[in-house]
C-alpha cells in the first residue's frame, strides 16, 4: 500500500478544488491524504455559512476516486447543519463521512460557534483494511483514543489544523505533544497511523506540518518537512507489521495454554 502525504497550504476560500485535483493528477499512490479543511482553509469564521460544500458539489472526487482513494477535509453542509467533515472517496464514492466529533472552543479557537458537533467515530472497510478517520482535536480526548483501541483499525487517518505554540529555537513544543499522542495510538491501537497536518499562514497564525506516517509499533516511519508544502509518497509495509502482530498474538496463546 502506498499512501501519499499532501502537505497542503489552502487559501482561505473555497477556490482549493483545482489544487487538490492538480496534486490528484501528480500522485502516483494508492491513497492520498489532504489535512484537515483543506478544501476551504481554518479561519472562515461566518464565512463558513457562505463557503460550506454539499456532497453533490464534491463530485470531481467521487469521479477522480476511481483511480485513486482520497482522504480530505472539508467545511460540509448536511440537513441544514454545517460540520467540520473528513471524507473519504473510493472506486467512484464516497466510503465514509467522519464529523468531528471533538470541537476545540478555547483561545484562538471557536469552531463550536460555527459548527455542529459529530456523533461518534465510526470505522469502515476500504481494500486496505479496517480504517478509521479523526479530525485534529478528536485525538486529544482519552475517550477517542480508547474507542480506536477497543475496534483496532488497521489504518487511522489523523487530519489535523495545528497552529504553531511554545515555539524556541530548539523545539516546537506542540509537535513534541502530537508526536506523544500519535505513538501512544498506535501502541495502543495496532495500528498504522497516517497524520496530515497543513501547512501556510492565515491572519498571522502559522501552521507547522510535519505530517508523519506511525507504525503500529509507534515508530515514525515517515515524516515531511516543518512549515513547507510538500507532497511525497511512502510504501507502508502492512504485511510485514500485521504478520508481526499475529505471531505475537499466537506467542501469548500458546504460553496461555501450554
Amino acid at each position: 500500500m502506498k499512501v501519499a502525504l499532501a502537505q497542503v497550504s489552502p487559501v482561505l476560500n473555497r477556490n482549493n478544488v483545482d489544487m487538490h485535483l492538480q496534486e490528484i493528477k501528480d500522485c502516483d499512490a494508492d491513497v492520498i491524504v489532504f489535512p484537515e479543511l483543506s478544501l476551504n482553509g481554518y479561519l472562515l469564521q461566518d464565512k463558513v455559512y457562505e463557503d460550506a460544500f454539499t456532497l453533490v458539489e464534491l463530485d470531481c472526487f467521487v469521479q477522480a476516486s476511481h483511480s485513486i482513494d482520497i482522504v480530505l477535509g472539508c467545511e460540509l453542509r448536511q440537513d441544514h447543519r454545517i460540520f467540520n467533515a473528513g471524507i473519504y472517496f473510493s472506486k467512484g464514492e464516497i466510503k465514509h463521512v467522519h464529523h468531528k466529533v471533538h470541537l476545540p472552543n478555547y483561545g484562538m479557537f471557536e469552531e463550536a460557534r460555527y459548527y455542529f458537533k459529530g456523533e461518534s467515530i465510526e470505522f469502515f472497510n476500504t481494500l486496505y483494511g479496517k480504517t478509521a478517520i479523526v479530525v485534529c482535536e478528536d485525538l486529544w480526548r482519552a475517550e477517542s483514543i480508547a474507542e480506536l483501541s477497543a475496534q483496532k483499525p488497521e489504518i487511522i487517518y489523523v487530519i489535523a489544523n495545528s497552529p504553531v505554540r511554545d515555539f524556541n529555537e530548539e523545539s516546537l513544543l506542540i509537535k513534541e505533544q502530537w508526536e506523544a499522542i500519535l505513538k501512544t495510538t498506535a501502541l495502543l491501537c495496532g495500528s498504522y497511523v497516517i497524520f496530515v497536518n497543513r501547512v501556510g499562514f492565515e491572519d498571522g497564525i502559522g501552521f507547522w506540518g510535519s505530517s508523519m506516517i506511525l507504525t503500529p509499533a509507534g515508530e515514525i516511519e515517515a515524516e515531511l518537512k516543518r512549515f513547507e508544502p510538500e507532497t511525497k509518497s511512502f510504501m507502508l509495509n502492512k504485511q510485514l507489521h500485521f504478520a508481526q502482530k499475529q505471531i505475537i498474538k499466537n506467542d501469548a496463546l500458546n504460553k496461555k495454554y501450554s
